[in-house]
């Protein structure tokens, strides 16, 4: 009677696992969605370096140029949370032939500028008054978290197409979507920019600059989707 016993809870775990175990028809597909606009906005990190063998005079200079770059930026009339300050920083550097330190000092800021219109003047301004590098230029759309929304429309819309696509084939429907994963990466071109006073100087100032091709920007979302079929 022990025996029996044993036996028929094993056979109901072996059939409940079974039932746990059943796999759902459905089909895995994946789709793109993208959103081609042309940006409004451009985010710049800039850097003054500055270098010498007095540790004193290089911050001292590298502060002076910042000012100036500061004074710059406010006097475009940029609101005060659209730029700051990303890095500061003073290093030795051992020159190993003349046995001495040098020391290198930098400052990074970022400036989010809003009017593109001001891109070419605010670029030739920062050069004037002491930056000598330009680390990073992105353009960017103000309604980013729109353009984004529409793109995962259209990568589920494309997904749905696609799945419908392949099982119609079958003569099967597809119902709800069992798993939605989001594969998206923002992504942002950057422009070929001059980060050099003398290259700026060596054109005509009588001739207006156009430096940036703004183009435009595409904003992509990916998703892969498991549909149920019936």
């Amino acid at each position: 009677m022990k025996k029996a016993v044993v036996l028929i809870a094993c056979l109901f775990t072996v059939l409940t696992y079974g039932q746990e175990t059943k796999q759902i028809p459905q089909v895995n597909v994946s789709g793109e969605g993208k959103v081609k606009v042309t940006p409004d906005q451009v985010l710049i990190l800039a850097t003054v370096e500055t270098k010498g063998n007095n540790s004193k005079e290089v911050k001292k200079q590298n502060d002076e140029q910042m000012e100036s770059v500061l004074k710059l930026v406010k006097s475009m009339n940029l609101a005060p949370a659209d730029y700051k300050t990303k890095r500061v920083s003073l290093n030795p550097q051992y020159d190993y032939e003349k046995k001495k330190n040098n020391y290198n000092a930098t400052q990074t800021i970022e400036i989010l500028l809003r009017d593109l219109s001001k891109y070419d003047a605010l670029m030739e301004g920062l050069v004037d008054q002491g930056i000598n590098r330009i680390d990073n230029v992105t353009f960017q759309s103000s309604k980013l978290a729109q353009y984004q929304s529409d793109a995962r429309k259209l990568a589920m819309k494309d997904a749905k197409t696609k799945a419908e696509d392949y099982v119609s084939v079958l003569g099967q429907k597809i119902t709800s979507a069992i798993l939605i994963a989001d594969n998206s990466q923002n992504y942002y071109p950057q422009p070929v920019y001059m980060a050099m006073k003398g290259a700026m100087g060596a054109q005509s100032d009588a001739s207006p600059r156009e430096t940036m091709a703004v183009g435009e920007i595409e904003i992509v979302a990916n998703v892969s989707v498991s549909f149920k079929l019936e």
